[in-house]
């Protein structure tokens, strides 16, 4: 088995951190802490939390700081992510998240921060015919459709186009990503724990990358 890693993914919306984020799960046999998915159950299940986070959701815009900084402190809590490690995806988004998670993990820190970069028409391309399942999440597209009728080809759930992927929400993320999530770049660049890694190319191609990168920062440990 792998040992653990503990790995941060960054990327605008689109560039395949939720496909590369599970792959890397698998690999290091950690869990995949994803925000997003976490946020989205909240909001069908019509929690407390979810009601709050499906205003910002709409908008396109960022969920608040102290909704997704509490979500995240409870997920590390579980699965042993403390212990043996984590792929986080979706979080931090801005500095004041990244330092707050420094805080979180003490006295562990991460290994690496990746950061998929792919050129924004490519991620517009992407994010307007992404379609998802809306019980396990799979992600499908309209030129790679589930097999029968929009239904997953995983668990049967209906597949649909999320409401934070139409065109105006994916412009008004993007625009929010260049404002807030960028200068997590320079911040974890000042600490020499970024690797920018091409993201355009297939799965295989951009996940073999990655582990490249991980495994050259771990041995450096």
């Amino acid at each position: 088995m792998n040992k653990g890693a503990f790995v941060v993914v960054l990327g605008k919306q689109g560039a395949g951190k939720g496909t590369q984020c599970v792959r890397l799960s698998r690999f290091y046999a950690v869990p995949h802490i994803a925000t997003g998915d976490m946020l989205r159950a909240a909001v069908r299940a019509e929690t407390v939390l979810g009601l709050e986070a499906k205003k910002s959701m709409e908008k396109g815009e960022l969920i608040p700081d102290e909704v997704v900084n509490k979500m995240v402190a409870e997920r590390l809590d579980r699965d042993g992510a403390r212990e043996k490690g984590f792929i986080l995806d979706g979080y931090p988004r801005t500095v004041s998240q990244a330092v707050l998670l420094e805080e979180m993990l003490l006295p562990l820190s991460l290994n690496l921060v990746v950061d998929l970069e792919v050129p924004t028409g490519v991620v517009l391309r992407r994010l307007a015919s992404r379609r998802v399942c809306i019980d396990c999440q799979a992600v499908y597209s309209t030129s790679q459709p589930p097999k029968i009728n929009w239904t997953c080809d995983i668990c049967g759930g209906e597949v649909i186009q999320r409401d934070d992927d139409t065109e105006d929400a994916i412009i008004r993320r993007l625009t929010l990503y260049d404002e807030q999530t960028a200068p997590l770049v320079d911040f974890y660049r000042e600490k020499s724990l970024l690797s920018t890694i091409n993201g355009v190319g297939t799965a295989d191609v951009v996940l073999s990358r990655v582990i490249k990168a991980i495994e050259s920062k771990l041995s450096r440990n």
